[in-house]
């Protein structure tokens, strides 16, 4: 089968701008000369930047921006110029319907999503600046509490404040997703409390196979499901388990599934936002190894569509085509 891809999380631009180094062809994880193996393929880059020194950032030597308006105002015009540099090669889409016209046309659908409120202020009107701007996605918190809600490394106890809360219900009036990726476990049950439309944990694992605080507990996917939302699997190997390899990381995904989250496991390999990979992965060439894998064990091609394209497709139209 030719494996379609639909990344919910990289931090390419990051890493880029960090680097130096551009889309086409590099040696970070990502690039459109190796990306371009699957068809279709979407991918959701984030705007992500360090506002002070942060005590775990993927092992990553990232600059320090002075205001969250400072790093997202760099990184959109670099997004932009990257547009520009490969227009024929990727297409800036906003919803379900756009991709598939990029997909028609034989490009890649480019997404956009902000990795930490605190880039957009965490203000409802820089909100709908960033939404009028193709923004679709917003990740609460990163690794630091902010105005929204307390984080999983962070004011573990605190969830979503009332101003959390107003954020929560604009994003679904905007049509942009929410990621609980980086939350709280009481931030995250305050989102599905207030959330009628999909919601995601971009780029988050299973406790049950790897304990780790930023990782989903059985119930939190659960919930997940229950939204109609999705997990995506996330490569750091920090997250994966102890030695890490190809299979370990499989076994999330397998978890998930063993949960009834067919339609809920997605892929979110937090390429670029980390140093270390399992063992077998270099970078997004090497994402087929955990079809090829899902499929030595049994599992349908078609299943496989939905976990690596599918699932967070669907979510994407049922939130941001309205």
């Amino acid at each position: 089968m030719r494996l379609p891809l639909f990344d919910a999380h990289c931090d390419t631009l990051s890493a880029m701008q960090a680097y130096g180094k551009s889309l086409w062809q590099n040696d970070l994880h990502v690039d459109l000369c190796r990306g371009r193996r699957y068809a279709p393929w979407a991918q959701f880059f984030a705007i992500f930047g360090l506002l002070e020194a942060a005590p775990s950032a993927g092992g990553l030597d990232f600059p320090i921006w002075a205001s969250g308006e400072a790093c997202f105002t760099a990184q959109y015009a670099l997004f932009q110029e990257v547009l520009l540099a490969n227009r024929d090669h990727m297409v800036f889409c906003r919803t379900a319907a756009e991709a598939e016209g990029a997909t028609r046309e034989g490009k890649v659908a480019a997404f956009l999503s902000v990795e930490g409120a605190e880039l957009l202020d965490c203000g409802l009107e820089r909100l709908t600046e960033a939404h009028g701007l193709g923004v679709r996605m917003v990740t609460l918190t990163w690794n630091r509490k902010n105005a929204l809600s307390g984080t999983n490394l962070e004011v573990k106890d605190q969830g979503l404040t009332e101003l959390g809360r107003e954020f929560v219900r604009k994003c679904e009036a905007l049509g942009v997703i929410v990621d609980v990726s980086h939350l709280s476990e009481p931030g995250f049950w305050d989102v599905a409390e207030e959330m009628k439309r999909p919601f995601v944990a971009s780029h988050s694992n299973a406790t049950a196979v790897f304990p780790h605080s930023r990782s989903l507990t059985d119930a939190q996917f659960l919930a997940i499901v229950k939204a109609r939302g999705v997990a995506g699997l996330n490569l750091y190997s920090a997250f994966v388990g102890a030695d890490p390899d190809v299979d370990k990381a499989i076994a999330h995904i397998e978890h998930f599934l063993s949960l009834g989250g067919e339609k809920s496991v997605a892929i979110g390999a937090d390429l670029d936002g980390c140093d270390s990979l399992p063992r077998g992965v270099a970078g997004i060439q090497d994402l087929e190894k955990l079809a090829e894998g899902l499929l030595r064990r049994n599992y349908t091609e078609a299943l496989v569509a939905d976990v690596f394209y599918q699932n967070l497709f669907r979510v994407v139209r049922e939130v941001c085509d309205i």
